[in-house]
């Protein structure tokens, strides 16, 4: 895909690089990426920069659709550009496969769009130049995840980039520990929801173990009438916030606010978790090391707490195996329970590359699985996914060394 430059602005910081040559050599390096994508047998697709936005918006998780350019079309259609391509190369695969359940394999090279609260800057620009890769349905998912990781890497060595790191992190080991936690099934869902956010996360626990006081927000009127008639609570939230002169701005739908607001309610009449559960999680949470050793902590802390992800842990130990068989050099990958990168549709197996010249805050590339993306995106079967995606100028300006 042609690459996309933002048109000459005075207000851009001067280190942006807006040069011709800087285009040719991001130009060569996806050429040499896509070219090993495609060899791998990966299928380059170009999905269209215009999307809905209703999708994304609903499933990529509160930060990051804080930051999508969302917009109507004269019709009234609410559209966005599109702020990762992920989720576009699904659709794809929607429209190619209804039944959800054909293996397809998808290469991109193309531009993402983000608001970025501190203007443009030389890793974080608002147009991020991105190439991927997305398997849907593979036969052996383990396999598939080692794949994308694989040649991934591979893919940052070949445009030149010798120092790096690894950090992985596994959400799956996480769901299993919570499953086996005895708390009401909407606790379950928020914490999940906050995984993605450790402070808030951490928050979040405090408040269900009732180590933080937790008063009422909400008038005493409006809590009385949404007990009395919990369908209405959208209508009854609306009318409450007219009458005090506010108007739903932001993100959250009223809908969204009504089924928080009733969360709440009803957490007033629910028993506090034992402390003992908020121990296990900030202990889960707090682990880190090497990924070829972790798994025995991990081990050890579930056997503590009588909780069995046996499962869990065999499927990350076998995705080591199967990384070292496939030649991916583990010994300088860490492993952090508490990672799971910016998207909330993860579900399983994450990773970043890091390199020590843009530093561990500006990952150079990462993915991980997916696997009710798609679903919630259709409402059919749950398809195994999983995927990946490296910012092609944080790239370059790594194998440079940090300078433009």
């Amino acid at each position: 895909m042609p690459t996309t430059r933002p048109p000459s602005n005075d207000n851009l910081p001067a280190e942006l690089p807006q040069s011709a040559r800087w285009i040719e050599a991001l130009d060569r390096q996806a050429g040499i990426i896509m070219g090993m994508f495609v060899t791998a047998g990966f299928e380059p697709i170009s999905p269209p920069m215009i999307q809905p936005a209703g999708v994304f918006l609903d499933l990529i998780g509160e930060d990051l659709r804080a930051r999508t350019y969302v917009f109507s079309d004269p019709d009234g259609a609410e559209l966005c550009l599109r702020p990762e391509l992920t989720i576009p190369a699904a659709r794809v695969y929607l429209q190619r496969h209804a039944e959800a359940a054909t293996p397809a394999r998808y290469a991109y090279d193309g531009v993402v769009f983000r608001y970025q609260p501190g203007g443009d800057s030389l890793t974080r620009p608002r147009e991020i130049r991105q190439a991927g890769i997305e398997s849907f349905a593979a036969l052996d998912p383990a396999r598939a995840e080692v794949e994308i990781l694989a040649l991934s890497v591979e893919a940052t060595r070949a445009a030149g980039l010798r120092a790096f790191k690894l950090r992985i992190g596994d959400l799956g080991i996480f769901n299993a520990l919570l499953a086996g936690l005895e708390m009401p099934e909407r606790w379950r869902q928020r914490l999940t929801h906050h995984f993605w956010r450790p402070d808030a996360f951490r928050e979040q626990l405090r408040r269900l173990t009732g180590a933080v006081a937790t008063p009422s927000r909400l008038p005493s009127d409006l809590v009385a009438a949404i007990e009395a008639k919990p369908d209405d609570a959208a209508a009854l939230i609306e009318r409450h916030l007219e009458a005090a002169g506010h108007a739903v701005t932001g993100t959250r739908t009223l809908e969204e606010i009504a089924e928080q607001v009733q969360g709440e309610i009803v957490d007033r009449r629910t028993q506090p978790l034992p402390q003992r559960t908020a121990e296990l999680l900030n202990a889960y949470l707090a682990i880190t090391g090497p990924a070829a050793t972790v798994a025995s902590e991990i081990r050890r802390l579930a056997r503590e707490h009588d909780l069995d992800i046996a499962p869990a842990l065999a499927a990350y130990e076998r995705r080591l195996a199967l990384a070292a068989e496939e030649g991916v050099d583990l010994s300088n990958a860490q492993f952090a329970a508490e990672f799971g990168r910016a998207f909330e549709y993860y579900t399983g197996f994450v990773f970043e590359i890091l390199s020590p010249s843009i530093g561990d805050t500006t990952p150079i590339g990462g993915g991980g699985r997916y696997d009710t993306l798609v679903k919630a995106m259709s409402g059919a079967v749950i398809v195994p996914a999983v995927g990946s995606a490296i910012h092609t100028e944080r790239l370059l300006l790594a194998v440079r060394g940090g300078r433009p």
